[in-house]
C-alpha cells in the first residue's frame, strides 16, 4: 500500500449518529465559565483530545450548571456537550453511581468502536472533578473508592503530558 492509498483510507468519514454531527456542529453548554465551584481536564495523549469541565455545584450536592471547552474531535466535543446535559441538576452522588461511558455511548447514538475513548474521557473528567469537589472540602463520602476508576486514570493521561512538557520547557503555572 503506499502514501496516497493511505491517506485516502485516513480520509474516510466515520459512521457518526446525525445526533453527533449535531452537537458537533451546535455544542450545548460549551465555554469557560467564571467563578465554578471545581474545574477538571482529560485528554489522551495518544489521541490529542482534550476537554475541560467547569461546574457550580449547590450546598446539597446538585449539579447547578456545566460547561465545556474541547479540543478534539466530533465524538469528544458531543460526548462533553451529552455529559452536560445528562448530569445539569443531579446530585455529585447520583452522577458517580449511575454515569458510565456506555450510557454516554447510548445517549449519543452510538460511537465508532475507535472513538469509544471519548466517552471515558468525558466521564473519566467528570468523576475526577467530583473527587476533587470532595478533596477540597477535606470530606471524601464513602462512596468514592480510594483508587481511581478506570475513566479517572483514561483523563489523567493528558494532564500528566502536559505537566511534564512544562516542567521541560519551564513553563509557568
Amino acid at each position: 500500500m503506499d502514501l496516497q492509498e493511505l491517506n485516502k483510507m485516513s480520509r474516510i468519514p466515520l459512521p457518526y449518529s446525525q445526533k453527533v454531527i449535531d452537537l458537533f456542529r451546535n455544542p450545548k453548554n460549551q465555554g469557560k465559565m467564571e467563578n465554578p465551584t471545581v474545574t477538571s481536564v482529560a485528554g489522551n495523549p495518544a489521541c490529542g483530545d482534550m476537554i475541560t469541565f467547569y461546574m457550580k455545584i449547590k450546598d446539597q450536592k446538585i449539579i447547578e450548571k456545566i460547561t465545556f471547552e474541547s479540543y478534539g474531535c466530533a465524538a469528544n466535543i458531543a460526548t462533553a456537550s451529552i455529559v452536560t446535559e445528562m448530569i445539569k441538576g443531579m446530585s455529585l452522588e447520583n452522577i458517580w453511581k449511575e454515569l458510565t461511558w456506555k450510557k454516554v455511548a447510548e445517549e449519543a447514538g452510538g460511537l465508532p468502536s475507535v472513538k469509544s475513548h471519548c466517552g471515558i474521557l468525558a466521564v473519566g473528567a467528570v468523576k475526577r472533578a467530583i473527587r476533587k469537589f470532595y478533596q477540597n472540602e477535606s470530606s471524601v463520602p464513602s462512596w468514592i473508592p480510594q483508587d481511581l476508576t478506570y475513566e479517572e486514570k483514561q483523563a489523567m493521561e493528558e494532564e500528566e503530558l502536559a505537566e511534564k512538557l512544562a516542567k521541560k520547557l519551564n513553563v509557568p503555572e
